[in-house]
């Protein structure tokens, strides 16, 4: 504002910080922005093998929710000034790699991929749910809405996985238990680098 020695911001997207525990934030918004990230390479190369089948669909929209869930983190890295993980690039690749692979093996494969993926994040959602409510849940109210919807879609697409299959896929078991460890392993890593 000219002669008072203040700045007059016409527009911000930044939230009010005072009394959120930034270390918390910080850790949820890279982590879960990285897993929406790795979601969507997994669907793009999901989409990149299966597209054209009867599949391709199903598979679509779930892609297209994850699509929405990786705009809204986005959207939550700048109001919250959070840097994104360093790892990022490696989840480009590693979350198409994952997602083609599993195609490869079919419809059944990429349904079991998605089953065991989605389970992981909703039991992470779940305790972010529960860290958030500890913290303070009328502070952090609108995260926990973000966070409780996310992980019904997620839980909708392991439920949608199931319905097509996955458990048929040969070495279930062991493809689930790997790609779970995966995915354990990636929210480590993504929560502190």
């Amino acid at each position: 504002v000219p002669g008072t020695g203040a700045s007059l911001r016409l527009c911000s997207t930044r939230v009010a910080r005072e009394g959120i525990n930034k270390h918390v934030i910080d850790r949820i918004i890279r982590v879960d922005h990285a897993g929406e990230y790795g979601a969507n390479r997994i669907y793009a190369g999901q989409m990149a093998v299966l597209g054209r089948s009867s599949v391709g669909p199903i598979i679509q929209q779930m892609w297209n929710q994850e699509k929405d869930h990786l705009k809204k983190f986005n959207e939550l890295m700048i109001a919250y000034r959070v840097r994104p993980t360093v790892l990022l690039p490696f989840w480009n690749v590693a979350g198409f790699v994952l997602g083609a692979g599993s195609a490869l093996l079919g419809k059944k494969g990429a349904m079991a991929c998605t089953v065991a993926v989605e389970e992981s994040i909703s039991e992470h959602y779940n305790n972010q749910i529960r860290t958030l409510i500890e913290e303070d849940p009328e502070k952090y109210k609108e995260l926990l809405q973000v966070i409780k919807q996310f992980r019904d879609d997620e839980q909708e697409h392991h439920d949608i996985g199931l319905e097509h299959d996955a458990e048929a896929t040969p070495a279930y078991s062991v493809l689930k238990t790997a790609i779970q460890l995966g995915c354990k392993a990636a929210i480590f890593l993504s929560e502190r680098i």
